[in-house]
This record gives C-alpha cells, sequence and structure tokens, in this order.
C-alpha cells in the first residue's frame, strides 16, 4: 500500500511539474495569475473619512442612495480565498480526442489552483459525484494540491447513474449556500445537464448568477468533438451515461446532420446562458491541447483588463 500511495504522489508531482513548467514558458513576461481583473477585490462599503481615505476607493452607488460618503476597501488577493466546482459525473468520462473529459477538467483545476498560488490564495475544492456534492477544505501549498489530486485520482470512474442525485444545478447551489466569503471560484464542467423546460433555459443558470453577483467566476466548458458531430458510419448502439438509457440507431448522413445542428444550438445555448451570468468562459476540448488554450485565455484577460484599467477613470495605478 505504502508503495502504490509513493508511484501515486510521484505521478502527481510529474503532472504538478509538468503544468507549471509550460505555462510559466508560455506566460513568460506575463503576470502569472489566474486573477481576471485589477488585483484586488473591492470589500464592504464603509463611510468615507475625509483626509484619510482616497477619493478613488468613493462608492458612489451607495453614496447616491444613503446621501452620506462611502468607500469601499480593497482586498488583497492574498487573502482571498479560490474554490473550484470540478463536474466528475459519469458524463464527464466520455472522451474520444486525446484525453477524455474527465482528464482535462482535472487538468483545469490544477492549473487553476496553481495559477491562484502566485497570488498567495487558499484552494479548496467541491466534487459533484456520484450524485452527491463532495467538498474538500481551503488549504495552500504544493502539498496541499497534491493531497486534492490524490483524492481526485482516487475518485472511482464509470460510475453507474445516480437517478435523483445531485445536479449540476444542486452543486453550484451548495458552492454559492457554503462559500460566501469573496474571491475566485472556477466551474468546471460539459453544462450538458438538461434544460429546465422545452426552450427553457439551463437549471444550473439562476445559481450561477447567483454565484457570480458576488464572486469573479471563471466558467471551464470541456467539449469532445464527437459531441459536436458524428460520422455516417451506420447502425451504433449508444449509451446515455447521465442517464444509462441504450437506444440502437442508424448513423445517416440525415441524422448526422440533424445531430450537428442540434448540438450546435445546445452549444448555443449554454453560451448565451453563460453571457447572462456575466462570468468568463474558457473552453477547453479534448482534442486540442488545453494547457495551450489556458495560456492565451490567461494571457487575454490580462491584457484586457490592463487594458481596461488604464482607460478608467478613477482607477487606482
Amino acid at each position: 500500500m505504502l508503495g502504490t500511495d509513493a508511484r501515486l504522489r510521484a505521478a502527481l508531482r510529474r503532472l504538478d511539474l509538468r503544468i507549471v513548467h509550460r505555462l510559466e514558458g508560455l506566460l513568460h513576461g506575463e503576470h502569472l495569475g489566474l486573477r481576471l481583473g485589477p488585483g484586488s477585490e473591492a470589500a464592504e462599503a464603509r463611510l468615507y473619512q475625509p483626509g484619510e481615505d482616497d477619493v478613488r476607493l468613493m462608492d458612489w452607488a451607495v453614496t447616491a442612495r444613503t446621501d452620506v460618503p462611502h468607500v469601499r476597501d480593497l482586498v488583497a488577493d492574498r487573502e482571498l480565498e479560490s474554490w473550484t466546482l470540478l463536474d466528475l459525473s459519469p458524463g464527464m468520462d466520455f472522451g474520444t480526442g486525446l484525453h477524455t473529459k474527465r482528464q482535462v477538467a482535472v487538468g483545469a483545476m490544477v492549473a487553476a489552483n496553481l495559477l491562484t498560488q502566485r497570488v498567495g490564495d487558499r484552494f479548496g475544492a467541491h466534487f459533484l459525484h456520484q450524485g452527491t456534492v463532495r467538498r474538500w477544505p481551503a488549504r495552500s501549498g504544493k502539498e496541499a494540491l497534491l493531497s486534492l489530486l490524490a483524492t481526485v485520482a482516487a475518485a472511482p470512474t464509470g460510475d453507474a447513474p445516480h437517478p435523483g442525485g445531485a445536479t449540476l444545478a444542486d452543486a453550484v447551489t451548495d458552492l454559492v449556500r457554503t462559500r460566501r466569503r469573496r474571491g475566485l471560484r472556477v466551474v468546471v464542467s460539459d453544462f450538458l445537464d438538461g434544460p429546465s423546460g422545452e426552450g427553457g433555459s439551463p437549471d444550473w443558470e439562476r445559481p450561477l448568477r447567483q454565484l457570480s453577483s458576488r464572486h469573479q467566476v471563471l466558467v471551464v466548458e470541456v467539449v469532445d468533438p464527437r459531441e459536436l458531430e458524428v460520422p455516417d458510419i451506420g447502425s451504433v448502439t449508444l449509451r446515455d451515461p447521465r442517464t444509462g438509457a441504450v437506444r440502437d440507431i442508424r448513423l445517416t448522413a440525415r441524422v448526422s446532420e440533424r445531430y450537428r445542428r442540434a448540438a450546435h444550438a445546445q452549444r448555443q445555448a449554454i453560451r448565451a446562458a453563460l453571457r447572462r451570468c456575466g462570468v468568463h468562459h474558457l473552453v477547453l476540448r479534448t482534442d486540442r491541447d488545453w494547457v495551450l488554450d489556458t495560456a492565451r485565455f490567461v494571457i487575454h484577460q490580462r491584457r484586457t483588463a490592463h487594458h481596461m484599467a488604464r482607460h478608467t477613470p478613477g482607477t487606482p495605478r
């Protein structure tokens, strides 16, 4: 047992180093951090103290509402907590590219935690697994990350469906309810939970809006190419990993085209819902280099945030 544990830790350390080294190389010359805006978060409003407070920190909304000058203190990044919600439901075990969706999702969680460590955050995680939401306490440091990875590695794959179990919406709601301290929230999933009704919005949209109203939220959508289109290869047997339903179907050119259109419409609906939630959105695919795509995303967000900070009146320099 001890030998197995040592081998697992060695494998996890190699994964850790591979991600760190690649990201450091790809982000050379950039601030290596996952904060998507300026390097601080607004805290609660308080009364303005003349001669002591910076007028650039004035909270004009509260000031207008109360007719009394208020400012908002800034909480340093190192005082914030980062929490990742990792979807480990059966559908995430699927993959026809270089990796399974689960492998890419775990990699995204590792990258997020490594990047937030650069600004001193403690990081914790919630897992949607076997129809329940499991919680891992917030910690900091490489040993904590290795422990987190070991926990994920030990989670069984190929789970049977859990009818009536927790959904992604339930998991996001649990994150909203239990983690109130301001900080970064990362939600990693394929977001393929069904809508609330015909033509309705996804059932995870409302709790995700609640999450983004208080925290900075990064959504990582994991996609496999076979979820976007299927070849016309004739008769196949398909199984829904979320429900366990099995169905024989004949994949003709016509069926493949209908599938492609339906998949495109589904992804468009997911993207529209995420836009309404006001979250940052990163798409990672199982058939692409997800580390490179993550680095490009961080660079783009950093440059955008820097540009906005320079051109926003009253922004602290």
